[in-house]
């Protein structure tokens, strides 16, 4: 049998997906499980007579394949990615390629590159966004690490990635970790996204009466919008019409309200604090997803704990109507907050990162797909030292536009006692934004009075620190380093 062009390890649901899709587009391949019985299952039934080899032992699977070799490796984040890679170093030769496609920290991603690079191997930490479906019909690649590796296997990569108006959705990411960190902030946003599509939800279902009929009829006409349309809007417009079999009821009222989590979304909010980039919608999903955990302390605090009794008597199609100009705000800001991250870890870390291209790739087979990509894109291309999305001459009337509606749903969430995280979190940071001062002032203050912190003043020079013995009445000028 002839070499094969690509390696996959790891027959879970999304290495099958990948691998099928990279013999789809004319690619032979070879696969490797360490469960010998997964690997068998997979060609008996799905692989069936499809130009799939399978190997029963790394050696085996290694010498199958042409060189440069290519192995995309897909099995759970951390160590096992790292034993992989033990085994399979002494396998290898100058020149071929190890392809991470799980969700790693892109730290790790970033030792494992500093180590392979030197010994002649390349490395590539690629962010794979669509899920199932889309890692077998097309998802959203992003590839960071060894460049010249990925100019071997860019024509495998463009091939299958989703396609879209402007080319596929791949691109090389920059160096290192630059693939999973733009990944790892891709699902940020996600978590972002998610929850605020959440707290719409519950202001129409639980605040305004609206039933899972009408709920649907609602998103999916928001998804035929410019402003709304999206991936994530979609799927849910079908959740609210889908009825269990077993109850006949709809599915969705019968879903636990505990939501689990992998750990993207609390490593990007780590790493906001880390390089000090405000991404308040994104902690506000993340702890809403936490506090949904506590699903006994809730039920048990809700016997005990009473909110406004008020009752929603509002018009209910203009509150429909203010609830999808709230949530079109808030997403633009979770956007913004996302898109900010990563412009400052590309200077922090020298990744180089492209964001018209960033956002370009996410416009097809990803989680995040949505229809204003395409002005993300042109904001950052017309624009390249633009600080935030906001400023975009677009975004910036759209919001303006919408502001008051989007103050009135929060209004409205207040007085029914319905707590909206991510969309409060979104109007704070615009809000926070526009303002040229702030009440920090204040809290440097309170620094220097406790601590001796030093201050600087607003009619000296930057850089002027001084400090104040506050119950003296006198300023003295202190020199402190810059």
């Amino acid at each position: 049998m002839a070499k094969r062009n690509f390696g996959v390890i790891g027959l879970a649901v999304m290495g099958e997906n990948l691998a099928l899709n990279v013999e789809s587009r004319g690619f032979p391949i070879a696969v490797y499980n360490r469960s010998r019985e997964k690997t068998d299952k997979f060609m008996a039934q799905r692989a069936g007579d499809k130009d799939v080899k399978a190997a029963y032992s790394l050696e085996e699977f290694v010498q199958s394949l042409d060189r440069p070799r290519n192995i995309l490796v897909m099995v759970k984040a951390g160590r096992p990615v790292d034993a992989v890679i033990e085994q399979l170093k002494p396998l290898l030769e100058e020149g071929d390629t190890i392809i991470d496609g799980g969700n790693s920290l892109y730290e790790d991603t970033e030792r494992r590159t500093n180590e392979l690079e030197p010994t002649g191997l390349g490395f590539v930490g690629m962010g794979v966004s669509g899920g199932e479906e889309g890692a077998l019909k097309g998802p959203s690649l992003m590839p960071g690490g060894t460049e010249a590796s990925y100019k071997d296997l860019e024509p495998i990569l463009t091939k299958i990635a989703a396609q879209v108006d402007d080319g596929p959705c791949v691109t090389y990411i920059g160096p290192r970790g630059a693939g999973h960190y733009v990944k790892m902030v891709h699902n940020g946003i996600e978590y972002g996204d998610m929850q605020l599509i959440a707290e719409a939800y519950d202001l129409l279902k639980n605040g305004a009466g609206l039933t899972n009929q009408q709920l649907h009829e609602v998103f999916a006409e928001w998804n035929t919008t410019e402003e709304l349309n999206s991936f994530l809007i979609e799927i849910t417009a079908d959740i609210f019409k889908y009825q269990d079999l077993e109850t006949n009821n709809h599915l969705v009222d019968l879903i636990l309200d505990s939501a689990g989590q992998k750990g993207t979304g609390r490593w990007t909010v780590v790493s906001s604090l880390e390089l000090g980039v405000p991404i308040p919608t994104m902690y506000a999903a993340v702890n809403a997803r936490v506090m949904s955990a506590y699903k006994q302390e809730r039920v048990a605090a809700s016997k005990q704990l009473t909110g406004p009794s008020a009752k929603f008597d509002g018009d209910t199609k203009a509150f429909i109507n203010k609830v999808r100009d709230a949530l079109y705000c808030s997403k633009m800001c979770s956007y913004a907050q996302g898109m900010a991250l990563l412009a400052k870890a590309s200077t922090e870390y020298e990744y180089n990162l492209n964001l018209p291209e960033t956002a370009r790739i996410w416009k097809g087979g990803c989680i995040i797909r949505a229809g204003f990509l395409d002005k993300i894109k042109s904001a950052f291309r017309d624009n390249p030292s633009l600080p935030n999305l906001l400023l975009a001459p677009e975004f910036k009337q759209s919001i303006l536009d919408r502001q008051s509606a989007w103050r009135e749903v929060l209004v409205t969430a207040n007085t029914l006692g319905t707590a909206v995280p991510a969309f409060s979190a979104s109007l704070d940071y615009f809000d926070s934004y526009r303002r040229d001062r702030l009440p920090q002032n204040l809290t440097q203050a309170q620094r220097d009075y406790f601590g001796a912190h030093t201050y600087e003043r607003t009619d000296k020079p930057r850089g002027e620190f001084f400090h104040t013995e506050w119950t003296k009445q006198t300023d003295t000028k202190e020199t402190v380093n810059a």
